[in-house]
């Protein structure tokens, strides 16, 4: 059994297990989904590396650069997408998600964005969560924006594009 990181209202996030390791090629090597990323195709036996190295990510995340985990449909066991948590370049911690090309437009972008801000200001007890988007990912800057506050754009040189970096940051309670 999939321990699980947490639950969306539709959706169970979790750690993957060698079942998923087709959907999780797919997700790595669709040329629809690394357009919009953008992101160079892998070979193979990086896809499997990097497969192999998010198996086993550990739940507990905070000290953890970066944390992967797969995305299921509640009460099943198809790996839909992946999603997490990385480090940017300030050091703060970031927002993932990728899904495979037939679950777009289905709103599951939302409902993770939302949940991995959740986990991270109520489990992990983050006080700020940032995420980076390609400009042209129309998509996932609608996402972004229900959710965090645009903060700056700059050019990715590693991904040759234009990302936007998006902010969201608990205020202190007054007492």
């Amino acid at each position: 059994m999939k321990t699980i990181v947490f639950n969306t209202k539709r959706l169970s996030i979790g750690q993957m297990s060698l079942e998923d390791k087709a959907q999780f090629i797919e997700l790595l090597s669709d040329p629809k989904i690394l357009k919009l990323i953008p992101q160079k195709a892998f070979k193979l036996d990086e896809i499997i590396l990097k497969f192999n190295s998010f198996l086993n990510n550990p739940i507990s995340v905070k000290d953890s650069p970066k944390s992967i985990w797969g995305v299921y449909e509640l009460h099943k066991k198809e790996l839909i997408g992946i999603c997490g948590l990385l480090t940017n370049d300030e050091k703060d911690r970031e927002l993932a998600y990728r899904l495979r090309h037939k679950y777009w437009n289905k709103g599951y972008g939302s409902e993770i964005a939302k949940g991995l801000i959740d986990y991270s200001f109520e489990t992990l007890s983050l006080t700020k969560i940032t995420a980076d988007v390609n400009v042209e990912n129309t998509a996932s800057v609608k996402i972004l924006e229900k959710y965090l506050v645009p903060y700056r754009e700059f050019y990715n040189e590693e991904d040759k594009c234009t990302d936007r970096r998006y902010v969201l940051e608990l205020k202190a309670k007054v007492l």
